[in-house]
Protein backbone atom coordinates (compact mmCIF):
# COMPACT_ATOMS: atom_id res chain seq x y z
CA UNK A 1 0.00 0.00 0.00
CA UNK A 2 3.22 2.59 0.97
CA UNK A 3 4.01 2.37 -2.72
CA UNK A 4 0.91 3.29 -4.32
CA UNK A 5 0.90 5.72 -2.02
CA UNK A 6 3.94 6.97 -3.24
CA UNK A 7 2.66 6.60 -6.62
CA UNK A 8 -0.37 9.06 -5.98
CA UNK A 9 1.75 11.58 -4.53
CA UNK A 10 4.13 11.76 -7.12
CA UNK A 11 1.15 12.74 -9.13
CA UNK A 12 1.03 15.66 -6.63
CA UNK A 13 4.85 16.51 -6.29
CA UNK A 14 4.71 18.70 -9.43
CA UNK A 15 1.71 21.23 -8.75
CA UNK A 16 3.56 21.66 -5.04
CA UNK A 17 7.28 22.37 -6.38
CA UNK A 18 5.77 24.87 -8.72
CA UNK A 19 4.64 26.41 -5.86
CA UNK A 20 7.79 26.02 -3.86
CA UNK A 21 6.94 23.60 -1.62
CA UNK A 22 6.37 19.62 -1.46
CA UNK A 23 5.33 16.91 0.22
CA UNK A 24 7.16 13.81 1.39
CA UNK A 25 5.43 10.26 2.89
CA UNK A 26 6.28 9.73 6.79
CA UNK A 27 3.81 6.33 7.27
CA UNK A 28 0.65 4.27 6.27
CA UNK A 29 -0.66 2.91 9.13
CA UNK A 30 -2.67 -0.18 9.32
CA UNK A 31 -6.21 1.59 9.55
CA UNK A 32 -5.54 3.70 6.11
CA UNK A 33 -4.32 6.84 7.19
CA UNK A 34 -1.21 8.42 5.19
CA UNK A 35 0.84 10.77 7.38
CA UNK A 36 2.79 13.38 5.36
CA UNK A 37 4.73 16.12 6.06
CA UNK A 38 4.72 19.19 4.23
CA UNK A 39 7.71 20.88 3.13
CA UNK A 40 9.34 24.49 1.93
CA UNK A 41 6.75 26.84 0.98
CA UNK A 42 3.57 24.39 1.94
CA UNK A 43 4.62 24.26 5.55
CA UNK A 44 4.26 27.68 6.33
CA UNK A 45 1.57 28.37 4.15
CA UNK A 46 -1.67 29.83 5.53
CA UNK A 47 -3.66 27.59 3.26
CA UNK A 48 -1.74 24.07 3.56
CA UNK A 49 -4.97 22.50 5.55
CA UNK A 50 -6.75 23.11 2.56
CA UNK A 51 -3.97 21.82 0.61
CA UNK A 52 -3.39 19.23 2.21
CA UNK A 53 -7.57 17.89 2.13
CA UNK A 54 -8.55 19.25 -0.82
CA UNK A 55 -5.59 18.20 -3.08
CA UNK A 56 -3.29 15.66 -1.39
CA UNK A 57 -6.40 13.98 0.58
CA UNK A 58 -8.19 14.10 -2.39
CA UNK A 59 -6.00 12.26 -5.00
CA UNK A 60 -4.65 9.33 -2.45
CA UNK A 61 -8.07 8.59 -1.70
CA UNK A 62 -9.10 8.09 -5.71
CA UNK A 63 -6.22 6.15 -5.70
CA UNK A 64 -5.57 3.82 -3.58
CA UNK A 65 -8.56 2.11 -1.82
CA UNK A 66 -8.79 1.56 1.78
CA UNK A 67 -7.26 4.91 2.67
CA UNK A 68 -9.70 6.53 5.32
CA UNK A 69 -7.00 10.16 6.20
CA UNK A 70 -4.07 11.63 5.13
CA UNK A 71 -2.57 13.74 7.90
CA UNK A 72 0.31 16.72 8.12
CA UNK A 73 2.97 15.51 10.92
Amino acid sequence: MKEQVEAALAKIRPALQRDGGDVSLVDVTPDGVVKVQLQGACGGCPMSQMTLKMGIEKVVKQEVPGIKSVESV
